[in-house]
């Protein structure tokens, strides 16, 4: 089939290699290239990249609806058009363009989790399921009828990336399994129970910062939902310290403490009081340091037992 494809991170690149391979990709729809760094030097989008290296044209409109962006899709008169994470609502005239609608790969088990961060909830929430839902796309953001969906376990040490990772690579290939039965006319779609949805929120840089009064089960899923952004962190006699691995130990809260509290170190992490339970740090990278094990940290810096973390 012809397709146009509209994504923006690297989520999208195992589908777009599928598609190639087996359809006509006609475009890659991404947002715009957005300033990184220091030097405020423009990025462009894992997918762009992706397409431009494999010849595939790029598309990046500003605006979405001022007629001009409707009038290039209708001209690359897609047959279908495929959605992965591209960040940006499509209004009912674009959707109208393509003869057979959008499909689109959601990395949750809908009617759960709809909106912008299925990934990191999940894990966030400690749940230890999840997985891919094939859908068409509809006005109303995740709510379109189902096509297709499969469950994936949640491994225990899995963060947002290597989670995203594998839901990518199934997604792709649960992908190319809906075109195909879309292409010989066997497709079925079924109404999501929408009484069941819940949502999700976009993670923003504040939701990284480690409220020391949860429990420890929860600050570890903040740490494993928090890989590869915001990074969960904290505050060190006035630096910013950056958390990438934890464990949550079998030890009580020590209550004559405060949580936040450092109540032991350890040859390879250092073991910090929370609201229930001790959750132990054993990779960081403390403010203007490299990340590193905390066996190699702790080689270099001394760490005081009964010192405390803070929130700010």
């Amino acid at each position: 089939m012809r397709i146009v494809f509209f994504g923006t991170p690297e989520l999208g690149i195992p589908s777009l290699a599928l598609l190639k391979a087996r359809h006509e990709l006609v475009a890659v729809v991404c947002q715009p290239d957005k300033e990184q760094g220091r030097g405020k030097k423009p990025a462009a989008p894992p997918v762009k990249r992706w397409a431009l290296e494999h010849g595939i044209v790029v598309q990046q409109p500003e605006k979405l609806n001022d007629g001009r962006f409707e009038a290039w899709l209708r001209e690359a008169n897609p047959e279908i058009c495929v959605l992965a994470a591209y960040g940006r609502l499509l209004k009912q005239p674009i959707l109208d363009v393509p003869l057979r609608g959008f499909l689109n790969i959601h990395p949750s088990l809908l009617p759960k989790y709809r909106g912008p961060s299925p990934v990191q909830t999940a894990i966030l929430n400690g749940d230890a399921v999840t997985g891919v839902t094939i859908m068409k796309v509809t006005l109303e953001m995740d709510a379109g009828p189902i096509l297709l969906q499969e469950e994936m376990p949640i491994e225990a040490d899995d963060t947002t990336l290597t989670l995203t990772e594998r839901l990518a690579v199934r997604g792709a290939q649960l992908l190319i399994q809906g075109l195909e039965v879309i292409e010989t006319g066997t497709a079925l779609f079924v109404e999501q129970d929408h009484s069941k949805a819940t949502y999700c929120k976009l993670f923003e840089k504040k939701d990284g910062l480690i409220n020391w009064n949860e429990s420890a089960q929860h600050l570890h899923n903040l740490v494993r939902a928090a890989i590869p952004w915001p990074v969960a962190f904290s505050f060190y006699e006035g630096e910013m310290w950056r958390f990438f691995k934890s464990e949550v130990r079998n030890i009580e809260t020590n209550r004559s403490l405060l949580p936040g509290t450092i109540i032991d170190v350890e040859k390879n992490a250092f073991l910090v009081n929370t609201g229930s339970g001790i959750l132990a740090i054993t990779e960081l990278q403390a403010q203007n340091k490299r990340r590193m094990p905390a066996a190699e940290f702790l080689r270099g810096r001394k760490i005081t037992v009964g010192s405390r973390f803070q929130s700010s």
